[in-house]
């Protein structure tokens, strides 16, 4: 799988920032065929960073309401990556 594809956006939430300042640990949306070591090494790639680990969960999609009937949002996969001491990410905000 191509680095490209595995990470698909940076998450910014409450509890993404609170660990990002306290724990060095940002989150990221990938893509659900990743697994952690390739997470790693796209991290390390196109941040410049040390990963010291990653820890992944999967979001399952929830059942929505609409106007037009019944929709489910998708499912998804997010990734919590901790950086080693010293190391930073700047997303920009």
């Amino acid at each position: 799988m191509d680095a490209y594809q595995i990470i698909k956006k940076p998450l910014h939430t409450e509890k993404s920032v609170t660990d990002r300042d306290k724990q060095r640990a940002y989150h990221f949306e990938v893509d659900e065929r990743a697994n952690k070591i390739q997470i790693k090494q796209a991290i390390e790639r196109f941040f410049n960073v040390k990963v010291l680990k990653v820890r992944t969960t999967n979001k399952r999609g929830k059942p929505r309401r609409t106007r037009y009937g019944p929709l489910k949002i998708h499912t998804w996969k997010k990734a919590i990556v901790t950086l080693v001491e010293g190391n930073t990410i700047d997303l920009g905000y």
